[in-house]
């Protein structure tokens, strides 16, 4: 493995989880939401993942590379609770990072999820949690409220209950605080006035605790 993706896995806070669940292994990841060239980007870093991408359209910043790299791509509303397009007990990884506050009933998706994903899998669920609500508004989403489609507010003390009752260990859970990001902090706001002329909310998120996550494993 090269330098740089060694650093990738140790930085990138879904890539760290996801190597602790799954190493060098080859596996079967669900990615819920995958856009932002989400497909590139893993499999940059894990050459041996079979890469599955689930989002509402197709429409979300994926280049043509992304879709060679997926064994196939679900193109399906969450919020209907229809995934029987979906193969149930096949993935070893399900990532789920910032989508379920754009669900109106994230809390009847998760147990639907949670069928697809095998039992020893792991599964990673990230969002802006209450704390996000209190934040100053800034470009790029520091404020729950900065992005019109965030719909609902979720939390720990509400997700590990749901994951417990259908038969998951929540290995961790809390606050998301990457120290490499926060420590970075005065490089990363100056490339974001080189590189757009202007501070990104999304540079603070670490520093003032927007994000809670789960990391999980299904018995």
């Amino acid at each position: 493995m090269s330098l740089s993706n060694t650093l990738k896995r140790i930085v990138n806070i879904k890539f760290n989880f996801l190597s602790k669940a799954v190493g060098d292994t080859s596996f079967n990841l669900l990615d819920v939401g995958a856009g932002n060239r989400s497909a590139s980007k893993t499999m940059a870093v894990f050459p041996l993942c079979n890469y599955y991408g689930l989002d509402m359209d197709r429409n979300t910043d994926y280049g043509d590379n992304d879709f060679k790299l997926m064994k196939d791509f679900y193109e399906l509303d969450l919020t209907k609770l229809d995934y029987s397009s979906i193969p149930d007990a096949f993935f070893d990884y399900i990532n789920m990072a910032h989508v379920i506050e754009h669900l109106h009933n994230g809390d009847l998706v998760l147990p639907l999820l949670l069928k697809k994903l095998k039992s020893g899998g792991h599964f990673y669920i990230e969002y802006p949690g209450h704390k996000s609500t209190t934040l100053p508004s800034m470009y790029g989403t520091l404020n729950f409220k900065d992005d019109p489609t965030h719909v609902r507010v979720y939390s720990v003390r509400e997700l590990k209950p749901i994951f417990e009752a259908n038969g998951c260990e929540v290995i961790s859970s809390g606050m998301r605080r990457n120290w490499f990001y926060i420590l970075a902090l005065p490089l990363r706001m100056l490339l974001s006035i080189i590189q757009l002329g202007k501070l990104r909310g999304n540079l603070f998120w670490d520093l003032l605790g927007f994000a809670e996550y789960l990391y999980v494993k299904k018995k």
